[in-house]
């Protein structure tokens, strides 16, 4: 991730580094400096809060904008000040810019009046809708992107929390790693145009392997 708005944020704390960290580690609330201790703090904490985010969230329920900010904020609270918080800094992955931070609190209005109400609760009939709700909702949510940290992996909690909603098991997102990682990127890409089929060919294939895996 790149902030590309560096000097006007810098007083930010979301857009400070931790002292010591190279510039690599986001100023946390814990202290850390190594990427490594990092990354595990937040697979850790994001291991913890998953049970209570599945019994939090029924299966009935319409998701809004609200449960995603508190579900990011469950997540991170203990970790950075600014959990469940929008984002106050332009960012980039691999030089694809996401939405304008100036635009997310909009963006995401919007997100919820247009997408959410139209594809949630995910218990539809057909594993056809329920791959195209799955792939309609990711794909905006990623390319709004709208917290500092932790975008990738909260779109990913609210996908499989859809998923249980249609009745389907945890979705094992390990399909797309490796060279299937690139086909998810322009999967994403695509989604500019609002073209989903690159990305509903995703969801396709990771149901099949949660299937497939459980089937075992």
């Amino acid at each position: 991730m790149k902030n590309q708005d560096r000097y006007k944020t810098s007083h930010l704390s979301e857009a400070q580094y931790e002292p010591g960290s190279g510039n690599r580690v986001l100023k946390n609330l814990l202290g850390i400096k190594r990427k490594r201790e990092m990354d595990q703090a937040e697979s850790e904490a994001l291991e913890r809060i998953t049970d209570l985010l599945f019994k939090t969230y029924a299966k009935n329920q319409r998701f809004k904008e609200a449960a995603i900010k508190n579900m990011h904020k469950t997540w991170l609270k203990d970790i950075y000040a600014w959990a469940g918080e929008y984002r106050n800094v332009n960012i980039s992955k691999d030089d694809f810019p996401f939405a304008a931070s100036k635009q997310v609190p909009q963006l995401m209005n919007k997100f919820d009046k247009e997408i959410l109400v139209k594809h949630t609760p995910c218990n539809f009939k057909t594993l056809k809708r329920v791959i195209q709700a799955l792939a309609i909702v990711h794909t905006e949510l990623v390319l709004i992107h709208p917290f500092r940290e932790g975008n990738g992996r909260i779109t990913r909690v609210l996908a499989t929390l859809m998923a249980t909603q249609a009745g389907l098991p945890l979705l094992d997102f390990s399909a797309i790693r490796g060279k299937k990682k690139e086909e998810y990127f322009r999967a994403v890409q695509a989604g500019m145009d609002k073209d989903y089929k690159p990305m509903e060919a995703v969801f396709d294939l990771i149901i099949s392997k949660t299937l497939k895996d459980q089937d075992r």
